[in-house]
């Protein structure tokens, strides 16, 4: 594994820690019986998140951009592994940021800052829906882990399978 490989390793490990500490409060929003208390920690923790500082966003969306760049940088050694794994990576990774675009933001702005036609159910659909894309991005990057590792352990399988074809020679 190189420093391409970490480029793609890297961005996806950290925000599938993300995903995992906002897993706290969607698993009780998707699965669990909504109460008022667990409405109003949704509320909450996602406001905070939406709320801070601007270097944290940067540093989220820079986190993305290196991710990007990385399975583009590993897509341009254009072999048979690097279209199939490094290519469906990019597929996945494309569709998790189109989710993360078009769900995440505009449900944290209806939660956080809402327009004076959202009601409070409004706002707890925005939250569930929310939750959901935040599980299905979390799926697309155990997805992209996946390929990585298959590609790894490929290249690993072939290389030991040439070596041993070398020894019969």
């Amino acid at each position: 594994m190189g420093f391409r490989h970490a480029m793609v390793l890297g961005p996806v490990s950290f925000f599938l820690g993300i995903l995992f500490i906002c897993f706290t409060v969607d698993h009780k929003l998707l699965w669990g019986a909504l109460t008022d208390d667990i409405i109003e920690d949704g509320f909450q923790f996602y406001g905070t998140f939406f709320n801070s500082p601007t270097a944290i966003k940067a540093l989220l969306h820079g986190m993305c951009a290196v991710g990007l760049l990385g399975l583009v940088s590993k897509l341009h050694k254009w072999d048979e592994s690097a279209m199939f794994f490094d290519g469906s990576s990019i597929g996945i990774y494309v569709f998790a940021l189109a989710v993360y675009l078009s769900v995440t933001i505009p449900t944290l702005r209806t939660i956080v800052t809402p327009l004076e036609l959202d009601t409070r159910s409004d706002r707890i659909e925005a939250l569930r829906v929310l939750s959901a894309g935040n599980v299905i991005i979390g799926l697309c990057l155990g997805g992209i882990l996946l390929m990585q590792a298959g590609q790894e352990y490929a290249r690993r399988k072939a290389v030991v399978e040439v070596s041993a074809e070398k020894k019969k020679n």
